[in-house]
């Protein structure tokens, strides 16, 4: 056979030629061809030839069937010659496929110098000369980097290649990296494949996303032709948009993601770089890149304007941004990154917690979002060094200002916006945010409607206040969708797209999505929201409801752990009567849940008293507070009243106690031994069974400790208990007058509240500090022999009172100066009342006072007392009468002389001095002036 093949012929030419050489006959390169005829010899030559030719035309072509059997099922591209290749039957069949296949194929394998296309880049970077906007913006960046250099420090690219780091380049082997290079339209593959294979540590992995794009072949091509196993090219006639490059990254197994956008070519550093701080321990948990974006600021009113807003520095910024001159010289934290984004493998999974707010675009700031929200995650943008474009992430910046769509579209701008403002009000902590953290008082939570429409007395009552703020959180989506809350409100529905804070809309669903049964989403989304809203509002208090569900209820209550925030769960029929919390001053909103209050109930044998005395403590406003409850009995106790304590009765408000003594103690070891404070936070009610209570007694005593007791900002020491009576007598003058303090104290306030030297008997609240010194007191002076104690306070009767506990503390009060605070309202309606019946005192044989029923008994408060109250709250501290014990006006330092005047206290005195007592003991300490 003479056919030589050139080399300019293909593999399928050179074939063709030689089976037509043998179909045709004609000669071989030496002349001597079969088909050549020969003289003498020609019929018999012809036959042999012929029948010769045939046979052989037959065994190739019946060879030929067999092995291009083979051979097409071997270079199927179903087919995987790898995992046949170790088959023995096969192995000859695999090695020809591959040598064969290779052969054919090499006619359609192109360098990249054949294939590669370039962008044309026919301008010039652009820059500013608006003077002002260069001031703004030259502005606002100093005053980023100022405070991010005094809260965390702004590290330099050197100082930042001096850290320590997991994977440093003396480290062996370096960090697995998997690049994924996003491509749609640009003409940029090949400069980003050529950076990437020139990296001063090589990548494991380079993943190429052809979604939707019309170069689909053209980059299929380029990917073939650098003939690099490293290198994938992953194609769908689908166009996944943003998110689908992020969701294949979710399926390296390499220790970082590098996901790159098509205009984006970094310098040959940057992998070193980039995995060198990612391995710091100040910014291992973190997303690293080369562009980003400082969201907008809060203009002076209140609102917050467009990212994309001209002429204005509260727009934010646009890091680096050459037109201003703007170069990122130390690694600075952004709200968000573009264009580029590098993190651990681990973290790329956060960007799907929640439903993105769309697909078709916001990728960038759904990650920083979420990364931050789900995992304290910070996006930074590393610095580079200016004069070596080899340390850059972005080679060639004209590349960004190519079709940028979230600046050309006016509807994609109103949509990022729209998202920005929802990750806001949802708890992304931006640089605004940190820079500016802002003051509240009270934060509302409600995950349905009619939670909102029972908060929303006191969310108006607070936002009705002068001086208050308050905002209200709803869990939004199909929970409680923010237009129907504020149509619940009566608030105009623009307050849910306006960039103002007011009301936060959770989207809960977005998280749990229509069909999950799960308490878990709810849960997290609830707990990470909050987390977040309360690191930027700084709220006193989170108030919701108490029968909210319980799952959501621990959610917010693990929201507020390890901050100052006080949780608050009211119940809802008491919510109405509690908007005198937005009178109290912001200094004592803190101490909401400071208190422990005990209700104790000294009880022996008049069982029916008990019972009305149990059901009017149940039927009282408790706010959600846990109260415990004691019942002190004496030794004599009947069988009735023990049945009426016993197993049967629930107080579902705290703990129950019952302590009944062996030996009968008598009145006064009844009432003194029944409570003794365990902290200073701790208030003893103390309760006869004859008296009745109001159900707004607990709402008086709250409200009075806070403004009187717990705000810093308010001095009165000398308050040693609230009574919840108001006294119609002068009980400690002989002939007992009649006291209306409403008519008293009309020239000031008919129903001002007023501070008394007298203690009350029949229900008052006892403060701690006091109520130890006082049995320190009565240890040191107690007497069954009245006219023994050396305490004789003049023209009082209380001098003569033998078997009163009572008389021991009016005498401490009256040597020290101490008081108590009394209501005082129409008809001297009170939170208790006595109803005198007969015990220890009333009707006892050797008692010679009669005791008139109607001297005693007063109305019990039925209605919001604040009402009635001056200004309808409690009046200052300054504003508050004061009163001696024989009801006489008087002034604090004068009831402190007439005390230290007797110079009867423990310690011996002298006139200008009172006794000091350590209130952790209740021991006197030393006498000091006043």
């Amino acid at each position: 056979m003479g056919l030589v093949r050139n080399p300019t012929m293909g593999s399928r030419e050179y074939f063709e030629a030689m089976f037509r050489e043998y179909v045709t006959g004609k000669a071989t390169a030496n002349g001597n061809g079969c088909g050549v005829e020969k003289k003498g010899t020609r019929g018999s030559y012809h036959y042999r030839s012929g029948t010769k030719m045939v046979a052989v035309l037959t065994c190739l072509q019946f060879g030929f069937a067999i092995y291009a059997t083979f051979l097409l099922y071997y270079m199927s591209p179903s087919v995987d010659l790898a995992a046949t290749a170790p088959k023995p039957d096969m192995a000859w069949a695999t090695r020809i496929a591959h040598r064969w296949r290779n052969y054919f194929a090499r006619d359609h394998v192109y360098s990249p110098e054949e294939v590669c296309e370039r962008e044309e880049i026919d301008f010039s970077q652009k820059k500013s000369t608006d003077a002002l906007m260069i001031k703004f913006k030259r502005e606002l960046y100093s005053e980023i980097l100022s405070f991010q250099n005094n809260h965390s420090g702004i590290e330099t690219l050197e100082e930042l290649m001096k850290m320590p780091s997991k994977w440093s380049l003396s480290n062996s082997p370096p960090a697995k990296i998997t690049v994924i290079l996003n491509h749609f339209k640009r003409k940029t593959l090949c400069a980003q494949l050529e950076s990437l294979l020139h990296q001063t540590i090589p990548f494991h992995r380079v993943w190429v996303m052809s979604f939707g794009s019309p170069n689909d072949k053209s980059l299929q091509s380029i990917v073939r032709s650098y003939n690099d196993t490293r290198i994938s090219f992953v194609s769908s006639t689908y166009d996944f948009k943003y998110y689908g490059r992020f969701q294949m990254a979710l399926q390296t197994d390499s220790d970082f993601v590098y996901v790159l956008d098509d205009d984006m070519i970094p310098g040959i550093k940057m992998l070193q770089i980039l995995s060198h701080v990612g391995g710091t321990t100040k910014y291992q948990n973190s997303v690293l890149g080369s562009i980003g974006r400082i969201l907008p600021f809060r203009q002076k009113d209140f609102t917050f304007p467009s990212y994309r807003k001209f002429r204005s520095k509260e727009a934010g910024l646009y890091l680096p941004d050459p037109a201003y001159d703007i170069i990122v010289d130390r690694i600075v934290q952004v709200d968000f990154l573009s264009s580029s984004w590098f993190l651990s493998a681990d973290l790329v999974k956060t960007l799907f917690v929640e439903t993105p707010f769309t697909f078709m675009t916001g990728e960038d700031l759904h990650l920083s979002y979420q990364l931050q929200k789900y995992r304290n995650a910070g996006s930074f943008v590393l610095p580079v060094a200016a004069d070596d474009k080899e340390t850059w992430g972005d080679s060639e910046h004209r590349l960004a200002y190519v079709s940028e769509t979230t600046v050309i579209f006016k509807d994609t701008v109103q949509i990022r916006d729209e998202q920005w403002w929802r990750t806001l009000s949802t708890g992304y902590i931006t640089q605004w945010a940190a820079m500016h953290p802002q003051k509240i008082d009270v934060l509302f939570y409600a995950h349905s409607l009619d939670e909102v429409q029972a908060l929303s007395p006191l969310l108006e009552k607070f936002r009705s206040t002068v001086g208050r703020k308050a905002y209200i959180v709803v869990s939004g989506g199909r929970f409680c969708p923010c237009e129907e809350t504020a149509d619940a409100l009566k608030w105009p529905s623009i307050v849910c797209k306006e960039r103002r804070f007011k009301i936060f809309d959770l989207d809960v669903g977005a998280v749990q999505g229509g069909v999950s049964n799960s308490d878990i989403p709810v849960v997290q989304t609830v707990y990470s929201s909050l987390k977040g809203l309360i690191k930027i509002h700084n709220p006193t208090l989170l108030v919701t409801v108490d029968d909210i569900d319980p799952t959501v209820k621990n959610a917010l209550k693990m929201s507020t752990e390890n901050t100052t925030v006080v949780f608050v769960a009211l119940p809802r029929a008491s919510i109405p009567y509690t908007l005198w919390m937005a009178d109290l001053r912001p200094t004592a909103l803190p101490y909401w849940n400071k208190m422990k209050i005990s209700v104790n109930i000294i009880t022996q044998n008049r069982v029916n008293s008990l019972q009305r005395l149990l059901k009017s403590l149940q039927s009282a406003f408790y706010l959600g507070d846990d109260i415990s409850i004691s019942f002190n009995i004496d030794s004599k106790v009947d069988s009735d009243t023990l049945n009426e304590i016993g197993p049967n009765f629930q107080w579902p408000h705290g703990p129950k106690t019952i302590r009944r003594r062996i030996i009968q103690g008598g009145l006064i070891r009844a009432v003194s031994e029944s409570w003794y404070p365990a902290s200073d936070d701790d208030f003893g009610l103390l309760l006869e069974d004859d008296i009745e209570v109001s159900p707004y007694y607990y709402l008086w005593i709250k409200y009075a400790l806070l403004s009187y007791h717990y705000d810093p900002l308010v001095t009165l020491p000398e308050l040693s208990s609230i009574s919840l009576y108001t006294p119609k007598l002068v009980e400690v003058v002989k002939e007992r007058p009649r006291w209306n303090p409403h008519e008293y104290f009309a020239k000031i306030h008919p129903n001002t509240p007023y501070l008394h030297q007298l203690p009350c008997s029949w229900g008052a609240v006892f403060f701690p500090k006091q109520w130890r010194e006082f049995y320190t007191y009565m240890n040191q002076r107690f007497t069954e022999d009245a006219k023994s104690n050396p305490v004789q306070i003049p023209k009082s009767r209380t001098n003569g009172w033998q078997a009163s506990w009572k008389k021991f503390l009016i005498d401490m009060m009256y040597l020290r100066g101490y008081v108590t605070l009394y209501p005082n309202f129409p008809s001297q309606a009170s939170f208790s009342t006595n109803h005198m019946e007969p015990g220890a005192h009333i009707s006892a044989k050797d008692n010679v006072v009669r005791h008139d029923k109607s001297d005693f008994e007063v109305p019990l408060m039925e209605v919001d007392f604040t009402k009635l109250l001056p200004g309808g709250k409690l009046p200052p501290v300054s504003k508050l009468p004061v009163v001696n014990l024989f009801n006489q006006a008087i002034s604090m330092k004068g009831m402190k002389i007439a005390g230290a005047k007797l110079r009867q206290d423990v310690l011996s005195c002298e006139e200008s001095e009172l006794v000091s007592v350590d209130h952790t003991t209740g021991l006197p300490k030393k006498c000091v002036k006043f």
